[in-house]
């Protein structure tokens, strides 16, 4: 039962830990240390080994191993495996999905549904829920409420549309279940420190979603590396914003490795222009013979000279 789980609201900051660690009842007390010694006595337990449940990953989970001992295969697990199948969580991803979220099966069937059919409410499709679902396990574990004023704060916070809001969350799910404080650091990173204007800020995040729970020290890092050092303008990094999920070592070792052949590029109006995505997201031997017009070697034998 979860009954217990604190109240939704707007602007609630809670983990996605920290939500499924409130079960309502007493279990039972734990008579051993792992999960593997009730196997031969447990019919539920011997049946989620046979779907590929993981037990030595769900009895690191506060309280899931305890959970699994109250439940009954036939009367309280079968209903909600049928449901997850509805949902779109295939045959051979139910053991890989019951272990990161065990929880689930001491959900109330009826609020599992009434989760699903507000997500459909708001025009969702079948495939984009199972998606969902399967990028972001502990979804269903929250109430339509939550659900709901987590859609509104994308909405209103990034000004975006509904169907934007809609094409965000089901590229990353888990803006709809983690922690909203990152978030709300990030966003004011970017306007407040690098100097994005808003609407440059709704590009950047709808372009590259996940720069919303992206660590703030190597947000930082990376922009000013960008920024400062290599002199790549807002407009430029608003266009192409997926360079700050690119590792600062890759960038530095390639800006400088052009530098060096007189290469470093970056003005769009320049014949000799070299965009972030080819400084970024070429293999090591395309970037080298295409872009800096080196051979591999070359590249090698000048990264052991930085």
């Amino acid at each position: 039962d979860w009954d217990d789980v604190p109240p939704s609201s707007a602007l609630e900051e809670i983990s996605e830990e920290e939500a499924v660690q409130i079960i309502a009842d007493p279990l039972l007390p734990p008579q051993s240390s792992t999960l593997r010694d009730y196997v031969d006595h447990s019919e539920t337990l011997t049946k989620l080994v046979l779907l590929g449940v993981d037990l030595s990953q769900v009895e690191k989970r506060q309280k899931a191993g305890q959970l699994l001992l109250t439940l009954d295969f036939e009367k309280d697990i079968k209903k909600i495996l049928l449901f997850l199948k509805d949902v779109g969580i295939e045959d051979n991803q139910l053991g890989p999905f019951l272990t990161k979220n065990p929880y689930i099966l001491g959900e109330d069937l009826e609020d599992l549904e009434t989760r699903v059919a507000y997500l459909k409410s708001k025009k969702f499709g079948n495939t984009e829920i199972a998606q969902m679902v399967s990028r972001a396990p502990y979804l269903l574990l929250f109430s339509v409420e939550r659900l709901d004023n987590r859609l509104g704060f994308f909405k209103n916070e990034l000004g975006l549309s509904v169907k934007k809001t809609k094409d965000l969350v089901i590229r990353f799910p888990r803006l709809l279940t983690g922690k909203l404080e990152p978030v709300k650091e990030n966003l004011q990173v970017c306007q407040t420190e690098f100097g994005f204007q808003r609407n440059e800020v709704q590009q950047i995040v709808f372009k590259t979603p996940k720069i919303l729970t992206a660590s703030k020290k190597r947000l930082r890092q990376t922009f000013d590396y960008l920024h400062n050092i290599m002199g790549i303008p807002h407009h430029m990094l608003t266009r192409f914003p997926q360079v700050f999920n690119s590792k600062l070592l890759r960038i530095k070792e390639r800006h400088m490795f052009l530098i060096f052949l007189g290469r470093a590029q970056y003005d769009p109006a320049q014949p000799s222009y070299i965009s972030l995505e080819q400084l970024v997201s070429l293999p090591d031997e395309v970037f080298c013979t295409e872009i800096a017009k080196a051979s591999i070697q070359d590249f090698e034998k000048f990264l052991k000279t930085i």
